[in-house]
């Protein structure tokens, strides 16, 4: 069935932001408490950037591509549906896992659920809506994602300080992956309600696999440099997600359920204002003309963020907190500008293969690199002490790296936009 009608598609949106915001925050459940895991299965500081970032990667690099071509070849809501499952199940296996290898794993579901139903969700929401109403209609999801990267922090956090001498017979972090996997299971029931709708612009429907690479790598010159530029957001976005709360913990001795409510806070606040800015950015842009001008808010935003980068070394806490959440709103402009520009310049058939390797790339680099290179970077300067030092340090080089490539991709975009 095809979505027809302004209510339709506005509860369709709905729904998908709705199952964005609960699959982020099963992906980033376990980051808030992870220090109570890495207590009781003594854990060190290179094991959780494997199972935090490395146990997304892997998946991500073996699985986007196909579920890329899934996306642009099958039942995309029928696909968002299982992932959905997905995640929910990798969240009740992080409260029962035994062992690094069982917590690596349940990890690792959740964030293929996650990053694989972003892929389905962005191609649906793009067929939702026209492309001058495309902006817009990629605000609402990333609106889902940020409330669900914020409730990572609060709900885990806040549920942690209910219980976290214990409850149901296990520890206070098995106890809070209980109760989300609970919440996370409900969140499935609205998820029924969805429709495929029509695909738009579709230049070649049907088109082999060869011939909708063919169309990606005549693009690979606008291509590339948007993936380095994206890619290195992520990095930087993605390593202080993961590592805030331990320099919280270690730096000012803060525990869980004594930032996590304001942090969830923040990162929602700004994930709002970055959608906000974005969508109305991305919008503008395609409107001026301009050669790449969907891009050039992403360019904007890269620039003003990456001094952001050093928020781990401030000095005090407020100080902490205004720069990482400068930082997630610009990296939520970034990334919803990118989103639209790909559902844009790029033709349906390949759209969603070509956000699978996006995913892929990003999922490699983004979770498994930067993370461990958070950790080897600390080890180099002398230990875990030197955390924050070595968080600021990659969060400052990829932002650098990401100005020059958004200037690239500027450069290379397509002159004009498929309609």
């Amino acid at each position: 069935m095809s979505e027809t009608g302004a209510p339709r598609a506005g509860w369709s949106l709905g729904v998908l932001a709705l199952g964005l915001a609960a699959g982020f925050a099963a992906m980033g459940s376990f980051g808030t408490i992870q220090d109570s895991a890495k207590a009781e299965l003594a854990l060190s500081d290179q094991t959780l950037a494997l199972v935090q970032g490395v146990a997304a990667a892997v998946p991500l690099a073996l699985l986007s591509v196909p579920v890329g071509i899934l996306v642009d070849r099958r039942n995309r809501v029928r696909l968002f549906l299982g992932l959905a499952v997905l995640w929910t199940l990798g969240t009740l296996l992080t409260a029962v896992a035994s062992s690094t290898a069982m917590l690596f794993a349940a990890r690792m579901m959740t964030g293929t659920g996650t990053t694989g139903a972003l892929t389905a969700a962005l191609s649906l929401g793009a067929d939702l809506y026209p492309p001058g109403r495309r902006g817009r209609a990629m605000l609402v999801m990333t609106l889902g994602k940020s409330l669900g990267i914020a409730a990572g922090f609060a709900l885990s956090g806040t549920l942690f300080g209910w219980v976290g001498g214990g409850a149901f017979g296990v520890s206070g972090w098995r106890a809070v992956h209980l109760v989300l996997g609970g919440l996370f299971a409900l969140c499935l029931l609205p998820l029924l309600t969805l429709r495929e709708p029509v695909r738009r612009e579709v230049v070649a429907a049907g088109a082999p696999l060869r011939v909708v690479a063919k169309e990606l790598w005549a693009r690979r010159g606008f291509l590339l440099p948007l993936f380095v530029g994206q890619v290195s957001v992520v990095m930087a976005d993605n390593s202080a997600l993961i590592w805030a709360a331990p320099v919280l913990g270690r730096r000012y001795g803060l525990t869980p359920d004594q930032f996590a409510g304001w942090m969830g806070a923040l990162v929602f606040a700004t994930g709002i204002g970055g959608a906000v800015l974005g969508g109305v950015a991305a919008d503008w842009g395609q409107r001026s003309g301009r050669r790449g001008g969907v891009l050039h808010g992403a360019l904007i935003a890269a620039a003003l963020g990456a001094p952001a980068a050093l928020f781990p070394v401030a000095g005090s806490v407020p100080l902490f907190a205004l720069c990482l959440g400068w930082l997630v709103l610009c990296g939520t402009v970034t990334g919803l500008i990118t989103s639209v520009a790909l559902t844009v310049l790029i033709p349906n058939e390949a759209r969603g293969l070509c956000i699978g390797l996006f995913i892929a790339v990003a999922g490699v680099i983004g979770f498994g690199v930067a993370p461990s290179a958070v950790a080897w970077v600390s080890a180099w300067l002398g230990g875990e002490v030197h955390l924050a030092t070595a968080l600021a340090a990659v969060g400052l080089a990829t932002g650098v790296l990401a100005i020059a490539a958004f200037a690239q991709a500027i450069r290379a975009a397509p002159v004009q936009p498929i309609r």
